[in-house]
């Protein structure tokens, strides 16, 4: 078994929001690192993958922003961390 992960980010903290960003790696040796590098995410949403097979492993935390900070655009809060494992031998 080898694990795969993939990391969404959603637009708000409700795992069936809209994925604006993501990242994949595979640690089956099938594929190279992705960096959301397709104009399409892997899920539209964080539900999405849930119900392909993908387990929920971690939730960003919920800050409140700073008063005068709640547009600052520095990083996407709402990450969810999934994985899933992959008998290789079935190829």
């Amino acid at each position: 078994m080898r694990q795969q992960v993939l990391v969404l980010y959603l637009g708000t903290s409700a795992l069936d929001s809209d994925v604006i960003g993501w990242t994949r790696y595979d640690g089956t040796g099938r594929s190279r690192p992705t960096t959301g590098d397709s104009d399409e995410p892997p899920y539209a949403t964080g539900l999405a993958a849930l119900l392909d097979g993908w387990r929920l492993l971690q939730m960003s935390q919920l800050h409140p922003h700073t008063t005068g900070e709640e547009y600052d655009t520095s990083y996407l809060p709402y990450e969810f961390l999934f994985e899933r494992l992959v008998d290789v031998a079935q190829g």
